[in-house]
């Protein structure tokens, strides 16, 4: 069963950054300032609600899980999580929040694209670390072959 929850929580938590990410440059690039604002206020209600519990607990299902293996894979996954968990607590959180209010009040100005810039880069290393973390999960399942050059690190 933890195995389980680990596995619906991380990739739950792996689409939610995705569809924020992807849709972020879709609206930006495409929709009105209106729609920049909806989109914002969504990524925040329920987007953060849905976010940040499956974050926590596909850290909290991982960390159980890996107290019975060892290995490279798992190392590497360890490595990774403080980075996805304080890039996001520290960095995409508060972005969002701020991106919604400057948003809703129609604050499109230089400092909203400078934060816009930032949400996207922490947004884009969190989705690295957790593909790469998903990866590396269904390799210790056995779903998926570990390749050749195979180092377990950062890549």
């Amino acid at each position: 069963m933890p195995t389980r929850i680990h596995l619906v929580a991380g990739l739950l938590a792996l689409l939610c950054i995705a569809t924020f990410f992807v849709s972020t440059i879709v609206v930006e690039l495409l929709g009105s300032h209106d729609a920049v604002a909806q989109l914002k206020s969504l990524i925040v209600v329920p987007g953060l609600w849905i976010l940040v519990p499956a974050v926590a607990t596909a850290g909290g299902s991982g960390t159980f899980l890996s107290r019975s293996r060892g290995g490279r894979l798992v190392a590497a996954k360890k490595k990774r999580m403080p980075v996805i968990a304080a890039n996001g607590l520290l960095v995409l959180v508060p972005c969002a929040l701020v991106l919604d209010r400057w948003a809703s009040a129609g604050r499109f100005d230089g400092a909203f694209y400078v934060v816009q810039a930032i949400e996207l880069v922490a947004g884009a290393v969190n989705l690295a670390l957790m593909t790469l973390n998903a990866r590396d999960g269904l390799r210790l399942a056995g779903r998926l072959r570990s390749g050749p050059a195979d180092t377990g690190g950062w890549r």
